[in-house]
């Protein structure tokens, strides 16, 4: 003959063996996630391998930005031309690549300079500067009456009929300047005393057509 027995569980007791079931799932979970975080913090970084294109774009743009900063200095304080004419034979012939300064307007005597003359430019020497009383005479040039030995002018110097009247006296900020190929250039006798301030420059360097 079998039994049977009620047994009645108290509430409480119900809620503290779920309570206890449970406690271990959510410690377990907390530790796996800790496993995870740990892990991922000492997993290695793997670096992206550089890109040759992108490399070699930022290497171009940053010799394009040096050349357009260079030549954006350069064009402020230098020039050059190519000389067009023969009047400055033999020490700049035509062809000749002239570099010249444009900063420095103070001229000496023998100074070579470059100057705009109906709108083309030209390469002269300074033989007088401000004080100076130049004439040109049968024995050739005389600067504050005394006769100029010039050993690199080959050819001599002489009056144009249709020049500038002599002797003239050279005022402040102006120099007189003259070409070495004496016989036909187009210089001070033509034109007259120059101001610096209209000049373009010293030269600096003479780049021959033959070297180029």
């Amino acid at each position: 003959m079998t039994q049977t027995y009620d047994v009645t569980i108290p509430e409480s007791t119900s809620r503290t063996l779920e309570e206890d079931i449970r406690v271990p799932d959510e410690a377990l979970d907390k530790e796996f996630d800790a496993i995870l975080d740990d892990a991922s913090a000492k997993a290695p970084v793997v670096a992206r391998p550089p890109s040759v294109w992108r490399d070699l774009a930022g290497l171009v743009a940053k010799i394009v930005v040096i050349v357009a900063v260079f030549g954006l200095i350069f064009s402020f304080t230098h020039g050059a031309m190519r000389n067009t004419d023969p009047d400055m034979a033999p020490t700049v012939k035509s062809g000749d690549l002239v570099l010249f300064y444009r900063l420095n307007k103070t001229y000496q005597v023998s100074d070579l300079v470059v100057l705009r003359y109906q709108g083309q430019m030209q390469v002269r020497r300074v033989v007088a500067q401000a004080g100076d009383v130049v004439d040109i005479t049968a024995d050739g040039l005389v600067v504050n009456g005394i006769l100029q030995l010039e050993p690199d002018i080959v050819q001599p110097t002489h009056r144009y009929e249709t020049g500038i009247a002599m002797p003239v006296t050279v005022g402040p900020g102006q120099v007189f300047v003259l070409g070495d190929a004496r016989d036909n250039a187009t210089d001070s006798r033509i034109y007259g005393l120059v101001n610096t301030q209209d000049t373009g420059g010293k030269v600096i360097a003479i780049v021959k057509w033959r070297d180029l």
